[in-house]
C-alpha cells in the first residue's frame, strides 16, 4: 500500500512515512494510492465480527504490511479496550455511543491507535513533537494517547476562551510531556499556525514534528473502522432488514470523520447516503447546494469542535471523488449537507430530552437534526453519531435541557487538579519560541 498527495507533486510514501510526515511536501495531504474493494465474503465476515475483529481486518487492508500482524493485532486491542454501542434513540433512529474512551469523545479511538502506531514506527534517539490544534476534544484525546509515552511531547495548540472547560481540563492539568498552549484566536489561527510550523524546514531539522490533527493519514484511516462497527451492530439486530436506505449522519468540522465514512463506502460498507451536518460553519453544506467551495472565517458555536471555516479535510474527499467524472454530481449522489444554528441545536437538545429523555451533546444533537431532515425527504433507517459525552458540555446542558448530566470520573478526576498553561498571540514567531524554547 503506498500513499499520495491531494495535491498530485510528492513522491508516493509507506504508510509508516505518510504517518511520520504529517502533511505531504508539496503541501497535499495524503490519502492512499488506491481503495481495495471487500468482497461479499469479507463483509458477512465483518458483519459478525467485534469492533477489534473489524479493526484487525481493515487496519491490514488499509495501512499495508508494514507491521507484523500480531504487533498490529495487540495494539489494536490495546488502543480498543472500551466498548463503541449503537443505541436505538427513537424509531429508525440509532446513535453511535463514540464517547466512551478516557477522554469521553469520539478522538479517542483514532488517537489511541495512532500513539501505539507512531511508537513503532519512529526512530529512537530525539524526543519527537506531536503538534496538534484542537476545536474542542482533539486536543484532549491527542494528549491522553500520547502521555507518558516514551520518546514523545504534546504540544496541544487552542483558541483562548472557546472551548468548555471539561474539554480544557482534560489536557491542561497533564503533567509530564503535555503543553497547553492558549492561542489569541479562532481554531483557524491555531490550525494556520501548525501549517506553518510542519513548513519551517529549519524548525523540523531541530526538533523532529509529528501532527496528531486528522491531517495526519494515521489519525484519519483508524476512524473507518467504527463505521463497518455500527453497520455490523444494526446487521446483527435485524433493524435494517428491508428498509430502502441506511443514512449516517456525521457531525463535522474538520471533515476527517466524515472522510473516513466516505472511505468505508469507498471499499464496500453498504451505506446508501451520508449527511454532512454542521453547525452555522457551513461551507460544505453551501458547496453541495452552489458548487462553489469558500472558505472563510469560522463563527463561535455552543458546538464549538465543530467551528471550523476552512475544513481542511475537504481536499481530501474532493480526491476521493476525483475519479467519477463530474465531482460535485457523484458528490451530491451520496452527500448530503445539512446546517442548523444554535438555536435549533438548542431545541432539538431539549426536545429529545423532554420527549424521550435522551441527552444529546450540542454536536451530536446537530447531527440529528440532519439525520431527521435526511430521512424526512428521503426515508430509511438512520444513524447519528454521537461524538461527545454531553457532561463535557454542562453549561449548554444546563441552558439548553435544564439538567446538569452526572459527571463522568473522567472529569471529576481533573476538576481540581492545577492547570498548566502557556498564552500566545496568534503569531508563529510566539509558537516557535514555544517549541524551541526551555518551557516546552
Amino acid at each position: 500500500m503506498r500513499f499520495i498527495s491531494t495535491e498530485g507533486r510528492a513522491p508516493p510514501v509507506t504508510f509508516g512515512e505518510a504517518v511520520l510526515e504529517g502533511p505531504a511536501p508539496d503541501g497535499g495531504l495524503y490519502v492512499p494510492e488506491r481503495l481495495e474493494p471487500l468482497t461479499q465474503a469479507d463483509l458477512d465476515a465483518l458483519s459478525a465480527g467485534s469492533l477489534t475483529d473489524i479493526a484487525r481486518f481493515l487496519a491490514r487492508r488499509l495501512f499495508g504490511s508494514g507491521l507484523p500482524e500480531d504487533d498490529l493485532a495487540a495494539l489494536l486491542d490495546e488502543a480498543l479496550n472500551f466498548p463503541v454501542p449503537l443505541v436505538e434513540i427513537e424509531p429508525g433512529v440509532h446513535c453511535l455511543e463514540l464517547f466512551h474512551g478516557p477522554t469521553l469523545a469520539f478522538k479517542d479511538i483514532a488517537a489511541r491507535v495512532m500513539s501505539r502506531l507512531m511508537s513503532r514506527i519512529t526512530a529512537r534517539g530525539q524526543d519527537t513533537t506531536v503538534l496538534v490544534a484542537t476545536s474542542g476534544d482533539t486536543g484532549s484525546a491527542v494528549a491522553h494517547a500520547f502521555s507518558g509515552l516514551r520518546g514523545f511531547r504534546v504540544c496541544v495548540l487552542y483558541p483562548q476562551g472557546l472551548v468548555t472547560e471539561a474539554q480544557r481540563r482534560l489536557f491542561t492539568t497533564l503533567a509530564g510531556n503535555v503543553t497547553a498552549v492558549a492561542v489569541e484566536g479562532v481554531f483557524d489561527d491555531c490550525q494556520r499556525l501548525v501549517r506553518r510550523a510542519f513548513a519551517d524546514e529549519d524548525l523540523r531539522r531541530a526538533r523532529p514534528l509529528v501532527s496528531a490533527n486528522s491531517i495526519n493519514i494515521g489519525r484519519l484511516l483508524p476512524q473507518v473502522f467504527y463505521y463497518f462497527h455500527a453497520w455490523a451492530q444494526l446487521a446483527r439486530a435485524g433493524r435494517h432488514q428491508g428498509d430502502p436506505a441506511l443514512v449516517v449522519s456525521t457531525p463535522s468540522g474538520n471533515f476527517g470523520n466524515l472522510t473516513a465514512g466516505l472511505i468505508a463506502r469507498k471499499i464496500g460498507l453498504p451505506i446508501d447516503r451520508f449527511v454532512a451536518a454542521t453547525n452555522i460553519n457551513d461551507v460544505v453544506p453551501a458547496y453541495l447546494e452552489s458548487g462553489r467551495f469558500l472558505p472563510r472565517e469560522s463563527a463561535a458555536t455552543i458546538s464549538n469542535a465543530m467551528d471550523v471555516g476552512h475544513p481542511g479535510n475537504f481536499a481530501r474527499i474532493l480526491h476521493l471523488y476525483s475519479d467519477c467524472g463530474d465531482t460535485l454530481t457523484a458528490l451530491r449522489r451520496d452527500l448530503a449537507g445539512h446546517a442548523f444554528d444554535d438555536r435549533a441545536t438548542r431545541a432539538a437538545m431539549w426536545d429529545m430530552y423532554e420527549q424521550r429523555g435522551v441527552l444529546l451533546d450540542p454536536h451530536t444533537a446537530v447531527g440529528y437534526l440532519g439525520l431527521k431532515a435526511e430521512l424526512k425527504a428521503h426515508g430509511g433507517t438512520g444513524i447519528v453519531l454521537a461524538t461527545a459525552h454531553p457532561a463535557k458540555f454542562a453549561e449548554v446542558m444546563r441552558s439548553a435541557a435544564g439538567i446538569d448530566p452526572p459527571a463522568p470520573a473522567a472529569l471529576r478526576r481533573c476538576a481540581d487538579l492545577p492547570e498548566r498553561i502557556i498564552g500566545i498571540p496568534a503569531e508563529y514567531g510566539a509558537l516557535r519560541g514555544v517549541l524551541t524554547g526551555g518551557r516546552h
